[in-house]
């Protein structure tokens, strides 16, 4: 399904998140481990529960060590009402414009659909990929082992 390799360098992006602001994924290099997660669609019932998930957890994805991005091709407005109503405080990136190109170089744009995959990636604190899982669209992430993923690298 992905175009690119464990162990090798993690494609850089820089997306705008629910407020605005820019997120380099470059930017945590040498200080965080970072755990990409790729979601069809806003406000769509497995995504709503995936993403609440981790807002009750997050204190478990967010650590000095480790980060938590969320990405889906909506737009920035769209993430923040997502945001806004379900009280999701972690970036939720918007890879609208051009649109999927960031779900494009990690090999998980569903080009038919216009969204990504529901796919996962951990990258370690030197910007390297290792580890991804690739979810069936309506089956939902296993949270805890996307945590094992990621303290197993911290």
């Amino acid at each position: 399904m992905s175009g690119i390799e464990l162990g090798g360098p993690a494609p850089d992006f820089t997306l705008r998140d629910q407020f605005g602001q820019d997120v380099t994924l470059s930017s945590f290099r040498g200080r965080k481990v970072v755990a990409i997660l790729f979601y069809p669609f806003a406000f769509s019932g497995v995504c709503t529960g995936e993403m609440s998930g981790i807002r009750d957890r997050l204190d478990e994805f967010l650590t000095f060590h480790t980060e938590v991005l969320g990405i889906s091709c909506d737009p920035v407005y769209a993430q923040r009402a997502f945001a806004d109503q379900d009280g999701l405080n972690f970036p939720l990136l918007s890879d609208f414009w051009p649109h999927g190109e960031v779900a494009r170089s990690y090999g998980v744009l569903d080009e038919d659909r216009g969204a990504p995959r529901r796919s996962s990636y951990v990258v370690d604190r030197d910007g390297v990929l290792r580890w991804s899982v690739h979810n069936p669209g309506p089956q939902p992430r296993d949270l805890d082992e996307h945590l094992a993923r990621m303290r197993a690298l911290v």
